[in-house]
């Protein structure tokens, strides 16, 4: 069985992450910032719907790529909020964006297809692309302010790159790429016929009034796969409930990795998650922006670099000037200063940690005070 194995797929940032968090609920007293888990609950009505749906036994095999209400819905939602003109027709519903990650890639890669990622980056895409049989390629933005340039874009593609993955507001670091951002990767995709996988999981998170994802770029719709989630915007972590959108000739392929892989999702949650598309995100997106103030003005007074995140829920500080390597100064930090965080190095970035702020604002208050004495020891 091992030498069948594809010995890229390691699951190393995964696991790291859920090593470190536990490492932290093990230690007593310890204030954990580990994991990106809202911690709003789910809306009442959309609970209410699932059950109502449970009782009316909505129970049985549903239509594979989402029922057609759901896609329907997702659609005009899409339109409404965005201005995309996807049909439902050109919509699947996934196991949450996780799913739909892995639809888009096991869809258009053949082995050997590379797929540049702007680093800082989600730990799953190394591995969801060495499963589709593809190559990861890094592309570091620290030296950017975790912006893309145009020519360090150029740098890493090459006649085998197929595809690059865009994450706004972005996972680990808040950041929200730039006009300047977008347009080189337009160039790019334009130039080298790449797909582009516009990961919008945290749009409707983000702080900035101007905001605009790469998938506003219709000129390029037939190369544009949307990844979406309910579990962010809509604390629905648990539901695993997503989807993508796709050009109709893409979206035919890709819907035979979904239905192959899952058959579906379940039936009695999909008219809850129409329900969840109306709810209105304000008080949580505004919650996290008054607790990412917070977190940065501390921060600023531990004299910590930091760029500032314009969205999602998560900040990565620079540990560079305590010349340790991040897993040593997450290690430490949890042992001796009873804070979790989680080392940048499983976010392709060594030197710098991860800090979740979608945690109530006296664990907030409480794990600054922490850090704050425990870099004080250093």
């Amino acid at each position: 069985m091992k030498e069948r194995m594809n010995p890229a797929v390691t699951g190393i940032a995964m696991s790291g992450i859920r090593a470190y968090s536990a490492m932290a609920k093990a230690t007593p007293g310890c204030v954990a910032l580990t994991i990106g888990e809202p911690d709003f609950n789910t809306p009442d009505a959309v609970k209410e719907r699932a059950k109502q749906d449970l009782d009316a036994n909505l129970t049985h095999y549903p239509e594979g790529n989402g029922e057609p209400y759901l896609r329907e819905a997702i659609a005009k939602f899409e339109q409404e909020k965005n201005g995309y003109d996807y049909t439902p027709d050109e919509v699947i519903v996934t196991a949450g964006a996780t799913g739909a990650l892995f639809c888009a890639l096991c869809g258009i890669l053949a082995p050997g297809d590379e797929v540049v990622v702007p680093t800082p980056a989600f730990g799953l895409y190394e591995t969801i692309i060495a499963i589709s049989r593809g190559v990861y390629v890094p592309m570091p933005t620290q030296d950017d302010h975790f912006q893309i340039t145009a020519e360090r874009l150029r740098a890493v593609i090459t006649e085998k790159t197929k595809a690059i993955i865009l994450t706004s507001p972005n996972n680990p670091t808040g950041c929200v790429y730039s006009e300047e951002s977008l347009q080189a990767v337009r160039a790019a995709a334009r130039e080298h016929d790449l797909f582009v996988l516009c990961d919008d999981v945290y749009a409707q998170l983000s702080y900035t009034e101007n905001y605009h994802s790469f998938a506003s770029y219709r000129d390029l719709r037939d190369r544009i796969i949307l990844i979406q989630s309910f579990s962010k915007p809509y604390a629905m972590t648990g539901w695993r409930v997503g989807y993508l959108c796709a050009d109709a000739p893409v979206r035919a392929e890709l819907q035979k990795v979904n239905q192959n892989c899952i058959v579906s999702i379940n039936a009695f949650v999909q008219h809850a998650c129409v329900t969840a598309l109306g709810c209105d995100v304000t008080e949580m997106r505004e919650t996290y922006r008054r607790r990412r103030d917070f977190i940065l003005g501390r921060l600023a007074e531990m004299g910590m670099e930091v760029e500032k995140p314009e969205g999602a829920f998560y900040v990565f500080p620079s540990i560079a000037k305590y010349g340790m390597s991040s897993e040593e100064f997450c290690t430490r930090m949890i042992k001796e200063g009873g804070v979790g965080a989680v080392p940048g190095v499983f976010f392709s970035a060594e030197g710098y940690i991860r800090l979740s702020y979608c945690y109530s604002d006296e664990e907030l208050r409480t794990a600054m005070d922490k850090m704050e004495a425990f870099l004080k020891t250093l």
